[in-house]
């Protein structure tokens, strides 16, 4: 296990989380290396013995540390910006390894990409296709391309993070997707390699993967019986992890499973791009109480984490199981957990049942290493939390803190 209880005490790897917390203060995030590997080798064990790239998404957790270890690890990177092209190589991974999706790329960006030798980009427009040609052609280069497939498939998700259907920005519709193929056949600086698709993040169930998989499928067939040079078909990403305990996911190998099925067979590479399901159950997010309070009844405990720290809980009513860092045999209480931004929208968890808190009490919010301090802000001036890698029975601190100096650095009176 990475994260359990020994002698009363959380420990992630062969560490104490009270430790981290005494060394590096709170709030704090912190990551287990070893799950990050383990889930890794998961997608990657779960394709052998077929063509395949497990291109982990970058959005999810970027920093350089969490890279760094994918890195060595032999994975690709799916990335949706140039700063997070930028980040992959300084982490040491290979352009060549890279695949570029986002619908918004910029000029600059894909230039960028280009000149860095990026495998190939997903494309998601019309105008996207020609500004990628134009750029291609001034870099005196061929871009490889794939386009993503809007395929219509209800992926079962919160509505924020559907991007499978037609209401949703992404992709290009399966009505006109073979026209927008044939214009991206017919640029003369563009290589058509691919078909992509991602339906939507934390998806409790491989069925809509699967439906997709077979849709996208069906249209390889077709653009291949059409002279296509189509070898690789990208399945996105998105198979959940579990925030609470009655929910229920398939493992990483029994979803492989479910899509290689149908996919195994056409001599396709596989790509996918998991992101939540390799780092959001590595971290957790470390925190303080610093105040009790009682308002007509009702318990808060405020702590030094909030809403500028972790957003999902504000963003999407997102579940984070939160648990003492050290056990206690008080008695329970109902709480929310708020933290210290002037927001009635700051809170991290609301009516959670543990042990009676008092100040300086350590908790832990779990599930916490994707979309954390990705989506961190300097809301209220607050600066962001601090970052470490447990290894084995090692920490060491990826982040710093940052301070009151590094929030106005490049600001001007």
């Amino acid at each position: 296990m990475n994260y359990e209880y020994r002698n009363r005490r959380l420990c992630v790897e062969g560490v104490e989380l009270s430790q981290i917390a005494d060394q590096c203060g709170t709030p704090t995030y912190v990551y287990s290396a070893g799950m990050i590997r383990e889930r890794y080798h998961a997608y990657a064990n779960a394709f052998s013995g077929m063509p395949s790239r497990v291109c982990y998404a970058v959005k999810a957790n970027s920093n350089l540390a969490v890279l760094s270890v994918l890195a060595k690890e032999g994975a690709g990177f799916d990335i949706v910006s140039g700063g997070e092209l930028f980040r992959v190589l300084r982490a040491g991974g290979k352009a060549s390894n890279v695949v570029f999706s986002g619908v918004g790329k910029t000029a600059d960006e894909i230039r960028y990409a280009i000149k860095q030798g990026v495998h190939s980009f997903n494309c998601e427009s019309y105008a996207e296709i020609e500004v990628l040609n134009r750029v291609a052609g001034e870099s005196g280069k061929t871009a490889s391309v794939a386009l993503r497939v809007n395929p219509d498939v209800n992926p079962v998700t919160h509505e924020y993070i559907s991007t499978g259907l037609k209401e949703n920005k992404f992709g290009i519709d399966m009505s006109v997707i073979e026209q927008a193929y044939a214009h991206a056949a017919s640029q003369p600086h563009l290589k058509v390699t691919g078909v992509s698709c991602h339906i939507g993040s934390q998806m409790l169930d491989s069925a809509p993967m699967v439906e997709a998989v077979e849709r996208l499928l069906a249209l390889v067939m077709r653009l291949k019986a059409s002279g296509l040079p189509i070898d690789h078909i990208d399945l996105g990403g998105g198979l959940g992890v579990k925030y609470q305990d009655n929910e229920e996911t398939p493992s990483i190998p029994d979803a492989v499973a479910s899509m290689r099925k149908v996919i195994e067979s056409s001599g396709l590479i596989a790509m996918v791009e998991p992101g939540r399901s390799i780092v959001a159950e590595a971290g957790v997010l470390l925190t303080k109480v610093l105040y009790r309070k009682n308002n007509g009844g009702k318990e808060f405990a405020i702590i030094d984490a909030a809403m500028n720290d972790l957003l999902r809980p504000s963003l999407y009513k997102a579940f984070h199981d939160v648990v003492p860092v050290i056990e206690s045999d008080k008695l329970k209480m109902e709480v929310d957990l708020v933290g210290p931004v002037c927001e009635s929208g700051d809170w991290i968890a609301k009516k959670r049942s543990l042990p009676t808190l008092e100040s300086s009490d350590l908790l832990a919010v779990k599930t916490a290493g994707a979309y954390g301090f990705g989506m961190a802000s300097n809301y209220n001036s607050r600066g962001r939390a601090a970052e470490v890698l447990v290894d084995g029975d090692t920490f060491k601190v990826v982040r710093e803190r940052e301070s009151w100096e590094d929030l106005v650095r490049g600001e001007s009176a």
